[in-house]
């Protein structure tokens, strides 16, 4: 067979996979965010015991060894967490774990909730607390116009409503 194909840096099944990165910043978690680190502990411990066994499968050897470390990332994780709790939250600014509905200028709106890295979701409604906007976003009050430079020029923000 021709190893023209062949990508030279794949590892096998019997190497190991590199560690998933773990973020320098603080590990603040909502209870949300708690609960979904604990149910993927308890997934992956479950996907495990289904691969025990025979392990004569370069395949199922692999995929335990990813599993491994999703395991090792989760625990870290859960490990490092710093509960939060919203309802601690000043109510009329914008915090940790508040949901929070702006208006831009020049019309459209979009609501967001701040949360943990780990319960961030990619372009949805969960976005993480370590993000420039976000960090740009803390401390604000309802009414009060936040002035980002976006990457069509420069916008601004106004907080119509801050919920926990």
């Amino acid at each position: 067979m021709s190893r023209a194909f062949v990508k030279e840096d794949a590892g096998g099944p019997d190497e190991d996979p590199p560690e998933r990165p773990v973020s320098p910043h603080p590990n603040y978690v909502t209870p949300r965010g708690a609960r979904l680190l604990q149910q993927a502990e308890e997934r992956l411990v479950a996907e495990l015991q289904d691969l025990s066994g025979a392990q004569a499968d370069p395949a199922r050897r692999k995929k335990k060894r990813e599993l491994e470390r999703d395991l090792r990332y989760v625990r870290a994780r859960l490990e490092t967490a710093i509960p939060a709790d919203p309802a601690a939250a000043p109510k009329d600014e914008v915090r940790f774990g508040a949901r929070v509905r702006l208006r831009r200028e020049g019309g459209g709106e979009r609501t967001i909730r701040i949360v943990g890295e780990d319960e961030a979701e990619e372009g949805g409604e969960f976005v993480p607390w370590t993000g420039p906007f976000m960090q740009a976003l803390l401390g604000l009050k309802a009414g009060q116009v936040l002035e980002w430079e976006g990457p069509e020029g420069p916008e601004g923000w106004t907080v119509v409503s801050i919920e926990y």
